[in-house]
């Protein structure tokens, strides 16, 4: 016969040991609660209002959503392969083998405004473009994860180089579309709270500002062909082949690329686009440009309507007229199934077929567009 003692010591027992796991499940609910608590603003807003009448009268808006020009799919089959298996199983090395080099912009000297062109790339597609005295930010994303959530999503490869209150004055900020590795709430906040500057932004984007506390007189929404004039800058949407959405719903806000024109110097920037021809387009009407900023990673064959190739990166730069080729939109998120420098070395391996100038920034340096750095392979150390 168990000792009356025994018996109870073991029930106590019993009742802390469940206790304690009813404590954990809850603090493990709480956690995950905690987690995804921004996720519905993260989302962002929906058209409504002046801001869907507006977007109704696009060119590009029909049957509730915007269209590409050309009909073009979000993905195509694609028989010879299984792309969840090569995501589980693939044998391409996507992430660094080393930490990725990052450097603090150098003082710039001898600087004459009027000529006055460089492009400091912080990683991804977020670029700053001086240009004639004026300070243009594209994309920015300094948060941790390109995603709703704080706890999961594509995570970052490396640091930004700068921190958000380490940037200059800005007179402007382009936005390119509303995907989480090119528009994110906690950067958009942080921006709106330190800068004065107008968020510029495609159609219907502004929803989403509006909802994070941007000011109705800092949003700026353009459609393709339009043009909005910031400190002496003619910044113009221009169009691009890609899609929008970060919830269930698709296409409901457009997406571009960007003209950033001064008095003597201009910039492109492609966002995310399929290669159409929409660039030669782009170049005839606001070319020759001095410097483009390409998108080059990313890219797949189930998806090539989407994202460009870097072959074709090379291509659209030449129907843009473009001088210095400027890649982005590589290096900081593990967002395809390609090995993390294959865009880069195809792209490099283009360029000096064709004679085309580029220059392959380190995330933080800045590119005289001018005086650009010779490209030194600096990413195959670590791929």
């Amino acid at each position: 016969m168990r000792a009356p003692n025994e018996s109870t010591g073991r029930t106590t027992g019993r009742r802390i040991t469940g206790a304690a796991a009813s404590l954990a499940a809850l603090a493990g609910l709480a956690g995950a609660a905690w987690s995804v608590r921004n996720v519905p603003a993260a989302i962002g807003g929906r058209l409504a209002g002046v801001r869907a009448e507006r977007a109704a009268r696009s060119p590009q808006f029909r049957d509730g959503t915007f269209h590409n020009r050309s009909d073009t799919r979000t993905t195509v089959p694609v028989s010879d392969r299984s792309l969840v298996r090569e995501l589980l199983f693939g044998k391409q090395k996507r992430r660094p083998a080393a930490p990725v080099p990052l450097l603090r912009p150098a003082a710039e000297t001898n600087i004459d405004p009027a000529r006055e062109l460089n492009v400091i790339w912080y990683g991804h597609a977020s670029a700053l473009i001086e240009i004639e005295g004026r300070r243009v930010l594209l994309d920015p994303v300094w948060s941790d994860r390109c995603s709703p959530s704080t706890a999961v999503g594509p995570r970052r490869l490396h640091e930004p180089p700068v921190r958000l209150d380490e940037l200059p004055r800005l007179d402007a900020i382009l936005i390119s579309h509303d995907h989480y590795d090119h528009l994110d709430m906690g950067t958009v906040r942080e921006l709106t709270d330190r800068q004065a500057a107008p968020f510029l932004v495609p159609l219907g984007v502004g929803a989403h500002l509006d909802r994070w506390g941007v000011p109705p007189e800092r949003i700026i929404e353009l459609d393709w062909s339009q043009t909005h004039q910031v400190a002496e800058l003619e910044i113009t949407c221009t169009g691009a082949q890609h899609f929008s959405g970060r919830g269930l719903r698709r296409n409901g806000t457009l997406w571009g690329s960007w003209v950033v024109a001064g008095r003597q110097r201009r910039a492109y920037y492609t966002g995310d686009s399929g290669y159409f021809g929409g660039y030669a387009e782009i170049g005839a009407a606001h070319g020759p440009f001095d410097v483009t900023l390409m998108q080059i990673g990313a890219y797949d064959r189930a998806w090539p309507g989407i994202h460009m190739f870097p072959e074709e990166a090379v291509d659209a730069h030449l129907d843009l007229r473009g001088g210095l080729f400027l890649p982005v939109h590589w290096a900081t998120f593990n967002l395809a199934l390609h090995d993390w420098s294959e865009p880069v070395d195809r792209v490099w391996a283009e360029a000096k077929a064709r004679d085309v100038r580029l220059a392959v920034p380190r995330p933080g340096e800045r590119v005289v567009v001018d005086d650009p750095p010779a490209v030194d392979g600096w990413w195959q150390a670590i791929a």
